[in-house]
């Protein structure tokens, strides 16, 4: 029965993310780079009919996405008993506790640091973000007592928290705002669209490296005693991953503003 419910939630799981990130990527490479093309009376007429369309399926895909992701977590890794790299161990300490707690409510505590003033130079709070990821990741190791694959998921599911609630209670609530300005022909709030752009696109640096965490069992020689990688250091691999996929991620938003339509 725990091999039916895996295989059936993971399917769901990777349907709902295809549709959610992939339509993140639509609106973040290419339909901005064309909304910027139109004129005032071709968004009046366009954007009120594209984008309830696409945010219906964006914010739904969110949502299964985050919903399955939770079921598969609790199926395969805390009923599943690959939570700790001592497989002896069957309870939840202090440790474990707070970093589970860490994983779910870090949102908050991301958008507090993003409503600050500190979010106005990015360099600053980019570095700021990275670090204090490092120092969650190196506690779901070292104290928590996670394994490989389980501090990988609990970081993907951080991860995944934070985007989710981007989706529902940063991009969707602004984005309603905006469209119904464009459907009456008037500006749209610039401190909205600022919102929903930023929110979007902190959502887009985030998704590689998820979606890293994501096939994690698949990445394991990298867990320690392979390559050379002593197993002290295995969680700085997803550090490294973290750093290469948002490198990735902005290459592509500069390749995204060079492609051209016909």
């Amino acid at each position: 029965m725990e091999f039916i419910t895996h295989a059936i939630f993971k399917w769901l799981h990777i349907i709902a993310g295809i549709t959610w990130i992939g339509l993140l990527y639509f609106f973040n490479w290419i339909n901005g780079h064309v909304a910027a093309t139109l004129d005032a009376d071709s968004k009046k007429k366009i954007i009120p009919e594209l984008l309830p369309r696409a945010l219906y399926f964006f914010r739904w895909g969110a949502a299964w996405t985050w919903i399955t992701g939770l079921i598969l977590l609790q199926v395969v890794f805390y009923h599943g008993g690959l939570t700790f790299e001592d497989p002896d161990l069957s309870g939840f300490g202090t440790g474990a506790l707070v970093m589970i707690a860490v994983t779910f409510l870090g949102v908050f505590l991301y958008d507090i640091l993003y409503k600050s003033s500190l979010a106005s130079n990015v360099r600053v709070v980019t570095m700021v973000s990275f670090v204090l990821i490092g120092v969650v990741v190196y506690l779901m190791k070292d104290w928590a007592g996670f394994s490989y694959r389980s501090f990988n998921i609990h970081i993907g599911t951080m991860f995944g928290t934070i985007m989710a609630f981007n989706v529902w209670f940063r991009i969707w609530p602004a984005q309603q705002s905006i469209i119904t300005s464009i459907k009456n022909g008037e500006a749209p709030d610039g401190d909205l669209l600022a919102l929903a752009g930023l929110r979007s696109k902190h959502n887009t640096y985030m998704s590689v490296p998820l979606i890293w965490t994501m096939i994690n069992q698949h990445t394991t020689h990298f867990s320690g005693g392979n390559l050379g990688i002593p197993s002290d250091y295995s969680w700085l691999v997803l550090l490294v991953v973290v750093a290469l996929g948002w490198h990735i991620v902005w290459q592509l938003y500069k390749k995204s503003g060079q492609v051209k339509g016909f």
